[in-house]
């Protein structure tokens, strides 16, 4: 049965990813964002290029390394789909320039009323604001033949991120296409070494982003982790990983024991650090624990939960040969302030220091 049929919270927010972003916005859209920008969002010093360098709240920048390489900070631009749908993306890149982040992964490509815009003007804005488009999230299957997806539309897909100048281009959707069987797994993975085949051709990584529900266990052997499956099955030089490190700590939360009661505890982490080259990007985004809520978590700003960010990103950075080598993408699926949201959460992550 497909994953889609299935009653779950997090149903709507993969659906909502689907045909998201979009535009540009001139000089009245800017007026308004900055009307809508709270006024401590800008929270650091400014350097000689005028770009602001992100501290911590205090402004006390902290001792020894830090914790996030350069250049490798983005941010998932789901988290700002409301600025974007009325400002357009210009003014949003502006405000992202502004708070330090480097990097941007896309959800679509149009929206809203703040206009059209072309895939070639929307890689020079970002590029105008120093910002590098490092990925997409497109959808893996439709029973429409004509929607934009992997499986309907593979050709489309990889022609607008080869025009974006994409890295990366992968999908959110999890791999329950044909159900929840061992079997089922396999065939999605089938899928995915295609995708990725295809995708290696033309220069680019196809990956693939975790939820929770990729960590719970075979319908038909609940003695293996579905996850474990989609590792086994995929080729590595062709499908690749994006950690929602959220979604695989609430994933330990929900499904550390078996489906009868047998314990089946396992570390996010240390899928990783056993195989770092599938993880070229990563999700930052943040909960408070909280055990009453079936997820374990409640989502909040990065920095405010309980995530260890110091010791998971550091465990990975520190790999040898691994500093550069990974995408560390903030989000929050529902942000109560979009833009506060990203400001905060790139002035915490550039406030991490390494422990000396």
């Amino acid at each position: 049965m497909s994953r889609f049929s299935q009653p779950d919270p997090e149903l709507g927010h993969r659906l909502s990813r689907r045909g998201m972003l979009g535009v540009a916005a001139g000089a009245t859209a800017a007026a308004l964002l900055g009307a809508a920008a709270p006024a401590n969002a800008a929270t650091g010093t400014t350097t000689a290029a005028g770009n602001a360098t992100p501290t911590t709240a205090s402004g006390a920048k902290g001792r020894g390394r830090p914790v996030l390489p350069p250049g490798r900070l983005g941010i998932q631009l789901y988290s700002l789909r409301d600025k974007v749908s009325t400002l357009g993306f210009g003014p949003v890149f502006a405000e992202l320039e502004r708070y330090g982040y480097d990097e941007v992964e896309f959800a679509g490509y149009t929206q809203g009323s703040a206009g059209p815009i072309t895939l070639a003007q929307l890689k020079r804005l970002a590029r105008n604001h120093g910002l590098n488009p490092i990925g997409s999230h497109v959808g893996y299957y439709s029973n429409d033949p004509n929607a934009y997806t992997f499986a309907q539309n593979l050709t489309k897909v990889l022609d607008d991120a080869q025009a974006l100048g994409l890295k990366h281009i992968g999908t959110a959707s999890g791999p329950f296409r044909y159900g929840s069987t061992v079997d089922a797994w396999k065939r999605a993975a089938e899928d995915f070494n295609t995708y990725g085949a295809a995708a290696r051709a033309r220069g680019m990584k196809f990956y693939q982003h975790n939820h929770s529900e990729e960590f719970s266990f075979a319908t038909d052997n609940p003695k293996v982790r579905l996850y474990d499956i989609l590792l086994k099955e995929t080729d590595p030089d062709l499908v690749h990983l994006e950690m929602d490190i959220y979604w695989a700590y609430v994933g330990q939360f929900r499904f550390s024991k078996r489906p009868d009661g047998t314990p089946a505890p396992f570390e996010p982490l240390n899928y990783v650090l056993r195989q770092p080259d599938r993880y070229p990007l990563f999700h930052v985004k943040d909960g408070e624990s909280d055990p009453s809520n079936p997820y374990g978590y409640n989502m909040t700003d990065v920095g405010d939960g309980d995530i260890d960010y110091q010791r998971f990103i550091s465990a990975v950075t520190r790999l040898r040969g691994h500093r550069l080598s990974h995408h560390w993408q903030a989000e929050h699926d529902n942000p109560a302030e979009s833009l506060t949201f990203a400001r905060r959460s790139s002035a915490h992550l550039h406030s991490l220091r390494e422990k000396c």
